[in-house]
C-alpha cells in the first residue's frame, strides 16, 4: 500500500513513483518561486453574486449536486471493523453507515420502515443490530428487518420488502462515498477517475483519528472558495499556515471536477542548494486534494492531516463543516501529543478564526448591492474550475 506524504513511515514498492511525483511538483513550485509566478487560468472570470445568494438557485444546486452525486461521507477508519457504525444527519438527511459482518460498508436512511422513527441516535460505535426506539423493530447491519415486535398480533407482512432504505454506497481510497437520494446510483471508479490514484497516495485507511469537531460556517460557496486558493494566505493567515506557505504561488492540476492544489512552502528557497536526484519533494510543498463538491484533504505536515467536509444548511447562507484531524500513528509520547495539539490548534485558528471570519463577512454583505459580479482572477484557477464544474453539473440536470 502507498504511504502518505511526510509521515516518516517505511517505504514500499509504490513509494518510488510517489517520491518522483513529489519532486516533480516541488520543481514546478520552485520555478514559480524563482520567477515570482503561479499557475493561471486563461483569463479572469466573472461570477454573478446571485450564485451565492439566490435561494431558488441554491435549492436546484442542492438537489442536483448534494443529493444525487457521491459525497465523501466518512473515512474508512471511522468504521474500523465489522459491526462498526456511524449515524449522523447530512444535508438534513438522517444517514446510518454500517460495516456488515463481511466487512462491507453500507449506507441507509436512518429511518424505521414501520412508522418512520429515527432508529439510531447520532454517534458512532459498534452494534450487532439496530432497534427502533418506538416499537422495537430490529434491523441487521446489512439493513435486513430481523424482528417485528409482537409479530403474531401485528399481521402478516413481507419482511424482505421492509428492510432499511439503502443508499448507493462505495468504499474507495480510504473514503466511504454515499449518494443521499434513494434510487441514485454511481460508479465510484468513473466518478473519481485518475484522481483515485492521487487519493490512494494519502493512505487514508491507515491513519489514526485524533479528533473531530463541527464548525458553523457561512454559505456553501463562500465557505468552500477559501479552500481553493492561496492568494489570500499572506493577508489572512500570517500567524498560522501563512508562516509556512508562499502566498500567491499555486501548482494546479485537475481531474474531472476534482483538483489537486499544490502550495509552495517557504523551504523552497533551500532547493538552490539541493544536489542529486534523491531528495524529499514533500518537504518543499503542501498539497490539498479537493474532491468535488465539498471534501478537502489538506495539511499533511509532520504526520498530521486535516479532512474537511462542508455540508450545506437549510439555506444558501449557512453550512456545517465537519473537521477530522488525523495522525499518522496514535500519539503516545508527550512530544507526539504536543505536536497533535499544536496542529489541531493551528488548523482551528486558521479555519474558524481566520477563513470563516472573512467568509462570514462576505456572506453578510452579499445583499448590500456593492457587487453584481465577483471577479475571479487568473491566479485563482481552483475557484474558476470549481464554479465551472458546478455550472456543468447544473446543465445536465
Amino acid at each position: 500500500m502507498t504511504q502518505p506524504v511526510s509521515t516518516g513511515r517505511s517505504e514500499n514498492t509504490g513509494e518510488s513513483a510517489l517520491a518522483d511525483e513529489m519532486r516533480g511538483l516541488a520543481q514546478r513550485a520552485y520555478q514559480h518561486f524563482k520567477n515570482r509566478t503561479t499557475d493561471q487560468a486563461p483569463s479572469p472570470m466573472q461570477l454573478p453574486v446571485e450564485a451565492y445568494l439566490d435561494e431558488a438557485r441554491y435549492k436546484r444546486e442542492f438537489d442536483r449536486i448534494f443529493t444525487q452525486l457521491p459525497l465523501g461521507l466518512a473515512l474508512s477508519v471511522e468504521l474500523p471493523g465489522p459491526g462498526s457504525y456511524l449515524a449522523r444527519e447530512v444535508c438534513n438527511v438522517p444517514v446510518l453507515v454500517t460495516r456488515d459482518e463481511n466487512g462491507k460498508a453500507r449506507a441507509f436512511l436512518n429511518v424505521c420502515r414501520h412508522r418512520g422513527a429515527t432508529i439510531c441516535p447520532e454517534g458512532a460505535g459498534k452494534k450487532s443490530r439496530f432497534v427502533c426506539p418506538y416499537h422495537s423493530w430490529a434491523y441487521a447491519a446489512n439493513g435486513e428487518l430481523t424482528r417485528i415486535n409482537a409479530e403474531e398480533t401485528f399481521g402478516e407482512v413481507d419482511r424482505t420488502a421492509l428492510g432499511l432504505t439503502e443508499l448507493a454506497c462505495a468504499e474507495k481510497s480510504g473514503v466511504i462515498w454515499v449518494a443521499l437520494k434513494p434510487g441514485s446510483a454511481f460508479d465510484i471508479d468513473d466518478w473519481l477517475g485518475d484522481f483515485s490514484a492521487k487519493l490512494d497516495s494519502l493512505d487514508l485507511g491507515n491513519w489514526y483519528v485524533y479528533d473531530q469537531r463541527t464548525l458553523a460556517s457561512p454559505g456553501w460557496k463562500a465557505t468552500f472558495d477559501g479552500y481553493l486558493e492561496v492568494y489570500h494566505h499572506d493577508t489572512v493567515h500570517g500567524r498560522t499556515v501563512g508562516q509556512h506557505t508562499v502566498g500567491n504561488l499555486l501548482v494546479h492540476d485537475t481531474y474531472g471536477p476534482h483538483q489537486r492544489l499544490t502550495f509552495g512552502r517557504k523551504t523552497l528557497e533551500q532547493l538552490d542548494n539541493v544536489q542529486g536526484d534523491d531528495w524529499d519533494g514533500s518537504q518543499y510543498i503542501r498539497i490539498i486534494h479537493s474532491v468535488f463538491p465539498n471534501l478537502s484533504i489538506s495539511g499533511i505536515i509532520g504526520g498530521h492531516c486535516l479532512v474537511s467536509q462542508v455540508f450545506p444548511g437549510e439555506s444558501a447562507n449557512s453550512t456545517i463543516t465537519r473537521q477530522t484531524l488525523l495522525c499518522a500513528e496514535r500519539p503516545e509520547t508527550e512530544a507526539q501529543m504536543a505536536a497533535a495539539r499544536q496542529f489541531s490548534a493551528m488548523t482551528l485558528q486558521a479555519v474558524r478564526d481566520e477563513d470563516y471570519v472573512i467568509a462570514g463577512s462576505i456572506q453578510r454583505a452579499l445583499g448590500a448591492g456593492a457587487n453584481t459580479h465577483f471577479v475571479i482572477g487568473r491566479n485563482e484557477p481552483g475557484l474558476q474550475h470549481f464554479h465551472r464544474s458546478i455550472a456543468r453539473f447544473m446543465q445536465d440536470a
